[in-house]
């Protein structure tokens, strides 16, 4: 496992934009996972460990891309029909079993190989055959309905980048390749747990003052959608000892350690104390809303990410910022999401200076017009605030007024859950 820097995630005690924040997790975050190799069929959602170079060209001839009929473009009258005759036959996987001859038309289906000489083809639906002979119109272009050897993949080509997320895609152009087997990035090995008297698993009963750890499962949820492997760490007992063995024995199995709450800057809380004592702690201080306070450090080498104790909060931070983190530490480097530009159907004001997420769902008009609605409920702990929309507005730092009909940045959650 790579070790992390002891000062990777050390930001001073400036108030910090977050897109400086986030330069300095790229620049600073080394990958911790190790590798290994997989089947194809294995393959899907896991990062990949190094760069796909093709071994051959795909296609690797030149084929058919339609049924029809293959010509010598040069045998074509370029002002009237030209009658040939059909003195061969090319299907997918059968080769002509000769070469082509000029003054002839070939028979071939979608996918045939071509041989050398005919360059062109006719589609057979603008074609008539009759006694095995093919009428063929003027008009057409050299090269038509020919797909060619390598227009899709050069042998030696970079054809899926290392730190790539695998999809069906990328899993279906390793195929086509001949790959069976890909070397990925292990998965993330995340423990996630939370502290509180008042905090009770859903599994338990909660008696008056206590509530119900929605923080916890939440984050599992995230973490096991960015591909990680997520230990379940239950709630720790509020014990200073028994926090501190816990986080020892956990950092000693994973990458990646994880919580909720408790971190505000000068508590005497025994997360912190904890995290103190076995390896070092920096409270962020970064201008944005909803999300502070955030702790970012390492328990011996593995890294801590300590989130703010409201339920939105805990969601949108770790979208963008424990994501980031997430993804350096797994091998991934597209840590900033894809953003739609979209107008808004409402007003509204922020402070300067701090960037601000809305959640906020999509409205379609009658007219088809596409609009981007705030949620009515601003609070952090509005967890169906959450459910009962389609992803966060995100309002950049010099912005102060926001009037109706504005483009804005809107993050669909699929871009900030994966």
């Amino acid at each position: 496992m790579a070790l992390l820097r002891d000062d990777c995630f050390d930001l001073g005690d400036e108030l910090t934009p977050l897109g400086e924040a986030l330069a300095v997790l790229s620049g600073r975050l080394t990958t911790v996972t190790g590798t290994t190799t997989v089947p194809l069929r294995q393959a899907l959602g896991r990062t990949l460990a190094e760069d796909v170079i093709a071994p051959r060209d795909v296609p690797p001839h030149d084929n058919a891309a339609v049924d029809g009929y293959a010509v010598f473009f040069d045998d074509l009258d370029p002002e009237v029909e030209t009658r040939l005759p059909v003195s061969g036959r090319i299907a997918a996987g059968h080769p002509l079993d000769r070469e082509a001859r000029r003054g002839e038309a070939l028979r071939v289906f979608t996918g045939g190989p071509m041989p050398e000489g005919p360059d062109t083809i006719f589609m057979e639906e603008d074609c008539v055959e009759e006694d095995g002979t093919v009428t063929l119109k003027p008009g057409i272009k050299r090269g038509a309905n020919r797909r060619f050897r390598g227009e899709d993949v050069k042998t030696g080509s970079v054809i899926i980048a290392a730190g790539q997320v695998l999809r069906a895609q990328e899993i279906g152009l390793a195929a086509s390749v001949g790959r069976n087997e890909l070397n990925v990035r292990e998965r993330l090995r995340a423990a996630v747990f939370s502290t509180g008297d008042e905090v009770r698993d859903p599994s338990d009963e909660a008696p008056p003052g206590c509530i119900y750890d929605a923080n916890r499962y939440a984050v599992m949820g995230l973490l096991e959608g960015l591909g990680c492997a997520v230990s379940d760490l239950g709630i720790l007992p509020d014990s200073l000892d028994a926090i501190r063995d816990a986080l020892a024995g956990a950092a000693a199995e994973h990458d990646l350690l994880i919580t909720s709450g408790g971190m505000s800057r000068g508590e005497e809380d025994h997360v912190k104390a904890a995290v103190e004592a076995l390896g070092s702690l920096h409270f962020w201080r970064l201008a944005i809303k909803p999300g502070r306070p955030i702790a970012l450090g390492q328990v011996a080498d593995t890294a801590f990410v300590g989130l703010p104790g409201n339920p939105v909060a805990v969601m949108v931070t770790f979208m963008r910022i424990a994501r980031p983190v997430v993804l350096l530490l797994s091998g991934r480097r597209d840590i900033d999401p894809f953003r739609f530009r979209v107008p808004t159907g409402f007003d509204f004001k922020k402070k300067v200076g701090r960037r601000e997420w809305l959640r906020a769902r999509l409205v379609t008009g009658d007219d088809g017009t596409v609009t981007v609605m705030k949620h009515p409920a601003g609070g952090a702990g509005i967890l169906t605030s959450m459910v009962e929309s389609d992803g966060l507005i995100e309002l950049p730092e010099d912005l102060g007024a926001l009037d109706k009909g504005t483009d804005v940045d809107f993050l669909p959650f699929s871009e900030v859950t994966r």
